[in-house]
């Protein structure tokens, strides 16, 4: 998928004795959208964007080690050792000794003559990585300009991190210009370098520049022109957090203290086995209580205290992905953790003075928003038409963010409808929740529509699920009402002429919060690599 950017010139910061001036150079290609005023919490801020960059680079993934030259060293001894093998008498073994030191010698000399080129690309890797890291990312961060907040998204190289800091306008004085919207801006590790030398004693200008959308009749070198072919996976995967966000999940806070000590304890011990997990002991008006996998330590959090009304364990993993917050820690009030179950997606949100910033973690690093967490088809579903769709959406425009049930208010529909339309317009990447306040907020991921074509289904099981309701394969046996407005839908899905019958369990706002069915992928995998074709295709029936 290919995305194009136009940048009139580069971001940069310019320092000076008395002040900062932060010039963030956005996409010529999009719509208007800028903003300029003085930077009112220095220190915050640039603590906070620093964190955001460590989402960036953040890679987690498993790297094998490089065997490429073992295996050629081993190809070229077969000869050796099949020589040695057949070798029979003495004089043979005087021969291929003498061969044998021969090779060496030649080897040798490969190796002297090699040698300065290898050094040589090891020094331009270096290289680049210091002094031109972004030509390893694949996206510049998403900025949007809003009536209430500015707010910058991310998404990490492995695509099991989502990051996004929120900045309110009380963090800025003197506002002079702006314009709402979405778009690019140009983002460097010399920028990121730079955000270290800011300071409170020195005036710092922020400036989103509006002069990156002067029309010029003359050809300019200033215009740097980038066309970036991204992986359906890093889109789609963007596309699911706010799907996850959506989720019912298990909250509580937790004091910037006790966060503290659970990086400690991390940092102190490094395990060498599995299982690397987190459990989050609940119980409540009880202190919350962390074990620590493999070792069984457990460390109260006597700070943190758990406000919800059934006692529950929950285990996270890719723990060491924690680490982006530590920055934080001097200037957050408290972090709110939002668990969506064992082995899910978690979200932290480090509540600051006029800022937040949220940290959105994958299963586990190797577990991506894309490939093994289909959160958009656990989020709300409900009977919406396309003309219904738009008037939410165009509703929801003229605010720029606004929650569900205010939009249904002001529009006369009920709030699942609304829910529906926007969860929609979410997976075209023109929404974004935020789970922060409540609200859903008017964010175009491209400026292109993206080709939903390509994105619609991310794997075999939503296709498959699809294929079973068309072919009339599926049969919802039976509904059943529950308590707090949840129904179970029994149903019968025949694949290869084997039967399944699967159960789903949905709340009050049509959301898939339990399932089962008979099938291997769900006795394999539960529900942490999202529901199987099964589950699906009935709940496409009875929906």
């Amino acid at each position: 998928m290919e995305f194009s950017r136009k940048y009139n010139g580069n971001s940069q910061v310019s320092n000076t004795s008395r002040e900062t001036t932060m010039s963030f150079v956005p996409d010529t290609l999009r719509n208007p959208t800028f903003f300029a005023a003085d930077l009112g919490q220095h220190i915050p801020f640039r603590e906070a964007m620093s964190a955001l960059h460590q989402v960036v680079v953040s890679d987690m993934s498993f790297q094998p080690t490089d065997k490429s030259d073992y295996k050629a060293w081993l190809k070229a001894q077969e000869d050796v050792f099949l020589a040695e093998a057949m070798a029979k008498q003495g004089q043979i073994k005087t021969q291929l000794d003498e061969l044998r030191q021969q090779m060496r010698e030649v080897q040798h000399a490969e190796s002297a003559v090699l040698s300065p080129f290898y050094t040589a690309r090891s020094k331009y890797f270096q290289y680049l990585y210091k002094n031109d890291i972004d030509a390893w990312y694949v996206l510049d961060p998403v900025i949007t300009v809003h009536p209430d907040s500015i707010f910058f998204e991310c998404f990490s190289q492995d695509e099991s991190s989502y990051g996004k800091l929120s900045c309110r306008y009380e963090v800025f004085q003197h506002v002079r210009e702006h314009a709402y919207g979405t778009t690019n801006i140009d983002y460097s590790h010399a920028l990121y370098q730079e955000f270290q030398r800011i300071r409170d004693y020195k005036r710092t200008e922020f400036v989103i520049d509006p002069s990156g959308f002067e029309v010029k009749t003359d050809l300019s070198d200033d215009f740097k022109e980038e066309k970036i072919d991204l992986p359906d996976s890093w889109v789609r995967g963007f596309l699911q957090v706010s799907s996850a966000m959506s989720l019912p999940f298990t909250q509580f806070n937790l004091h910037p203290m006790d966060m503290y000590n659970i990086l400690l304890f991390l940092k102190r011990h490094k395990e060498k086995t599995g299982p690397r997990s987190l459990r989050f002991c609940l119980t409540p008006d009880q202190p919350i209580q962390v074990k620590f996998d493999p070792w069984g330590e457990t460390l109260t959090c006597p700070r943190s205290i758990y406000t919800g009304n059934a006692a529950q364990e929950v285990r996270i993993w890719g723990r060491r992905r924690l680490f982006i917050l530590e920055r934080l820690l001097p200037i957050v009030k408290h972090f709110r953790v939002s668990l969506l179950g064992s082995g899910l997606p978690s979200f932290w949100v480090a509540e600051m003075e006029h800022m937040t910033f949220t940290l959105g973690l994958s299963g586990w690093s190797a577990n991506d928003f894309s490939r093994m967490g289909n959160f958009d088809l656990m989020a709300p579903r409900g009977e919406v038409d396309s003309v219904t769709a738009e008037q939410v959406f165009a509703a929801l425009q003229t605010t720029w963010q606004e929650s569900a049930t205010s939009l249904a208010l002001r529009l006369g529909l009920d709030v699942l409808t609304v829910k529906s339309a926007l969860g929609i317009y979410s997976q075209y990447g023109r929404v974004l929740y935020d789970m922060d306040k409540d609200v859903y907020r008017i964010r175009e991921l491209s400026k292109d529509p993206l080709p939903m074509d390509k994105l619609r289904f991310s794997n075999e099981r939503e296709a498959k699920a699809d294929n079973f309701r068309k072919a009339g394969l599926v049969t919802v046996v039976a509904r059943e009402a529950q308590q707090n407005g949840r129904q179970l839908v029994r149903g019968e899905v025949i694949d290869n002429a084997h039967t399944y019958q699967p159960e789903i369990t949905l709340d009050a706002d049509m959301r898939l919060v339990e399932a089962r069915c008979s099938c291997h992928f769900y006795i394999q995998n539960k529900l942490n690599q999202g529901p199987c074709e099964h589950m699906l295709a009935v709940r496409l029936a009875g929906s």
